[in-house]
């Protein structure tokens, strides 16, 4: 139980009605979820009012409203209510204050770029955590707080569960927290109420531009570099061409990596490493750090999440044979996880499902001259269209052989989409084949796999559910190989 003037002290703000002395002994955003002296946030969404629930929450005994503009109340309402210019910044400070604050307790490092969050974060556990250090995790697959691990629903939580998440990490005796920090996230003022030691932008490419998301590339590009407006160190990647626009009134000390000579850590000396069933990546660093890495992950971007990592871990006095170990270690469910199938191909998992994420992985697949590079992807339903129409060019352009299948039919027929890809297929002189059944076309790939091959199941990732009609099933590539290679055994 809080007063309520208490956890306004660091905003601007009126008293509309009632009195500032109220005790709040809950915090919530969400109407069903108000009990009898909750502080509720009125919050304007895309698909809600939570003003138009004002009456509701006050007659289920909410104690405090937290609006943004005018809201109907019967005048007996024993209810305060305190207005604001924007009601998501306010919850930022307020589900801080009313969980005391946890980040204070934790150091907080966040990641942010177009590609390359989930896989740093992972590098940037595995290291701390080798070195002995407790460290939580929030990210665009799940949160883990020590042995607890939670989906996630959105890259970056809303203020209030990202709050809270604080706290139980805090309690739990995490000494640090790793999280991607989306731009939305940004935008919405979930990252609000606390200050970040130690904030990372990997790169930035034309992403999440349309409705509901980012009016244009100049929206984005400014979403991005809020966060160097909220942390005590940024670490950037200075071989990104925006780089000095995404830090532009940046109130924190710089730091850069890259293969650029500018920069204060970088890569050199970058050689592909080929072996059965396996591809990787060796490299030396210089500058701030000085050592030697192996990667068994393929291709520069792969360098780029390491190079992150150790710029972030040096920082917390991370031995180099510790980072060198983890990084040798580390690996990502659904981020260019390779599955052992054969000695004489190799097969990985992807979840690149969009063209310019497919166009990366491939064109890195490439550079080791693979016998050839087999792509097996779907798309989404009711999803753009382009999407299918780009993805199927990617792919038809630069793989050997394409295996078109379904992903998320979600409601759309999945003859449908594949359709569509295959219009997109047709621009190029690409060979490919058909395989609707997800499963009978991942079988297809390994049972005719030839030696030297790559194969890409892309699209799926760390996804273990297939969603059609409304409903997820489970659908897990990791369990159908294990499968689909026990039946071969088999027969």
């Amino acid at each position: 139980m809080v007063c309520l003037k208490d956890l306004l002290k660091k905003l601007t703000y009126q008293v509309i009605k009632g009195s500032e002395d109220v005790m709040v002994t809950a915090v919530a955003n969400d109407s069903r979820k108000v009990e009898k002296g909750s502080l509720f946030f009125c919050i304007s969404g895309g698909n809600a009012d939570g003003h138009s629930f004002a009456e509701e929450v006050a007659e289920k005994g909410a104690a405090v409203l937290i609006v943004e503009k005018e809201v109907s109340i019967k005048e007996e309402a024993e209810v305060t209510i305190i207005k604001v210019e924007n009601t998501r910044y306010a919850m930022a400070f307020i589900s801080a204050a009313f969980y005391g604050n946890p980040a204070d307790k934790l150091k907080v490092i966040g990641i942010t770029g177009t590609k390359g969050k989930t896989t740093t974060t992972y590098l940037v556990k595995s290291i701390l955590e080798h070195a002995g250090f407790k460290v939580g995790l929030i990210g665009t697959i799940e949160v883990i707080i020590g042995d607890k691990v939670i989906p996630a629903n959105n890259t970056t939580p809303e203020s209030l569960l990202l709050q809270r998440y604080f706290k139980e990490m805090a309690d739990a005796g995490c000494d640090i927290v790793v999280m991607e920090v989306s731009s939305q996230g940004l935008m919405l003022h979930r990252t609000q109420g606390f200050l970040f030691d130690i904030g990372v932008f990997t790169n930035i490419e034309p992403d999440h531009i349309g409705p509901n998301e980012h009016q244009d590339f100049e929206d984005y590009l400014h979403c991005k570099g809020l966060l160097f407006q909220q942390c005590k160190t940024g670490i950037v990647n200075r071989d990104d061409g925006h780089w000095q626009e995404v830090v532009k009134g940046h109130t924190c000390q710089l730091e850069t990596f890259g293969f650029s000579e500018a920069a204060d850590l970088k890569a050199k000396d970058v050689s592909l490493v080929n072996k059965k069933g396996y591809l990787g990546v060796d490299f030396k660093t210089e500058g701030i750090v000085n050592m030697r890495v192996q990667l068994h992950s393929p291709g520069r971007f792969s360098v780029y999440n390491a190079l992150t990592a150790i710029a972030i871990c040096r920082r917390f006095h991370v031995p180099e044979n510790i980072i060198r170990e983890a990084l040798a270690q580390a690996a990502v469910k659904g981020r260019i996880e390779m599955i052992k199938v054969s000695d004489e191909f190799t097969l990985m998992i992807d979840y690149a499902h969009n063209a310019m994420a497919l166009e990366s992985l491939l064109t890195t697949l490439k550079e080791y001259e693979p016998k050839r590079l087999v792509c097996l992807f779907g798309c989404g339903g009711n999803r753009s269209k382009l999407r299918r129409y780009e993805m199927g060019e990617v792919s038809g352009k630069l793989a050997d052989l394409t295996v078109i299948t379904s992903d998320n039919p979600r409601f759309e027929e999945p003859q449908e989409i594949i359709d569509d890809i295959k219009t997109g297929i047709s621009k190029t002189d690409g060979s490919y084949v058909e395989i609707c059944d997800r499963k009978e076309a991942i079988a297809y790939v390994i049972q005719n796999g030839q030696p030297g091959d790559v194969i890409v199941l892309a699209g799926k990732g760390h996804e273990d559910y297939q969603e059609i009609k409304g409903k997820k099933y489970p659908m897990d590539e990791r369990v159908i190989i294990r499968d689909i290679l026990q039946e071969m055994k088999n027969t």
